[in-house]
């Protein structure tokens, strides 16, 4: 029994780490009162700040249990700091480096959103795009009741307000129905592409490359549309014209009526129920802009917010040539788009 306590158990083989950096061996100490010799690791030698989280999860700590000790991993505390400055001491990186790329990408995007402001504001206002949307289901019900049977609607007129600046502007689509929305346009065009697939699908010649024809042939159609209107009203001198918002959603609703004739092109009930909701669709449709478009081509001095001065009598038969013209040119573009 003398000889067992007088003899030193083997020495522990401390774990090698994936990526050693530097770790002490630990001292021995003293010779206990049973005759063997513990290990502990010594006090925490300071470590340079960039090494700290590189041992953190590699340090081992021993502590006694009987005549045998079980190594444990134990991260080393580093430098406590609020927010951004911890997460980048944690990776190694200067809290004050850290703070300074933050402060200058707060910079990049508040420049980059007042460089939009600037150049894309006048053209298409984040106020204006904001009210487009403020649509109500009410409102969603009866414009589509109005776009499939515009003959029953009634009055055309959109109805106005005074800001709180003292100047009159329209209302929003919640508050009027005739007002042009941007919800019911989106919305039927990203229905129109995926009715296309499905359509294309029950034809057995389906393609993933169907979806992108589609949605480029969808907005292709609305610019053609935009450009044609917007540049009629520039050589007709029409002043005080709609934003771009007005236009875009007025040549968004051809969609619904190209969306009726694709649904009666899957009854399977033969080419003639296709020709005759395609050609109720394009006259609800042609109708529509004529009534709606006639506030932008042939606005009531009365009800529209900017003075717009008297219309002579050749101008006003050149406006009502060119508003016949916006009605019938949507027979080509829906039956562009009901070509799937």
């Amino acid at each position: 029994m003398a000889n067992y306590y007088s003899r030193s158990p083997p020495p522990l083989q401390h774990p090698v780490p994936t990526h050693p950096t530097y770790i002490p061996d630990p001292p021995s100490t003293p010779v206990s009162p049973q005759g063997y010799q513990r290990y502990t690791s010594s006090p925490p030698t300071a470590v340079p700040p960039q090494s700290v989280y590189a041992q953190a999860a590699y340090a081992p700590q021993f502590q006694p249990q009987g005549h045998a000790s079980q190594p444990h991993f134990q991260p080393i505390p580093g430098p406590q700091g609020p927010g951004i400055p911890d997460i980048a001491s944690a990776w190694g990186v200067n809290p004050a480096t850290a703070q300074f790329g933050m402060q200058l990408g707060q910079s990049a995007v508040a420049a980059g959103q007042e460089y939009v402001q600037k150049n894309l504001g006048g053209l298409i206002p984040l106020s204006s795009l904001k009210n487009h949307f403020n649509v109500s289901n009410h409102y969603v019900m009866h414009k589509l009741r109005i776009l499939l049977f515009p003959w029953r609607h009634g009055p055309w007129t959109r109805k106005v307000r005074r800001s709180e600046q003292g100047t009159t502007e329209w209302q929003s689509p919640r508050d009027d129905v005739n007002s042009p929305d941007l919800y019911i346009p989106l919305m039927a065009m990203v229905t129109y592409v995926l009715l296309s697939a499905f359509t294309a699908g029950l034809q057995s010649r389906f393609d993933p490359r169907i979806l992108g024809v589609s949605t480029w042939k969808a907005i292709l159609v609305v610019l053609l549309d935009f450009l044609f209107v917007k540049l009629g009203c520039y050589f007709l001198n029409i002043q005080g014209s709609s934003p771009v918002t007005d236009l875009i959603a007025y040549g968004g609703y051809k969609f619904v009526g190209v969306i009726v004739t694709l649904l009666a092109g899957l009854l399977g009930s033969g080419t003639w129920l296709y020709l005759l909701v395609f050609v109720y669709a394009f006259c609800s449709t042609a109708l529509f802009m004529l009534r709606s478009l006639r506030s932008v081509v042939l606005p009531d001095i009365v009800n529209t917010p900017a003075t717009v001065g008297t219309v002579t009598h050749s101008q006003r038969s050149r406006r009502v040539t060119f508003l016949f013209l916006v009605a019938m040119s949507q027979i080509l573009y829906m039956g562009v788009l009901a070509r799937v």
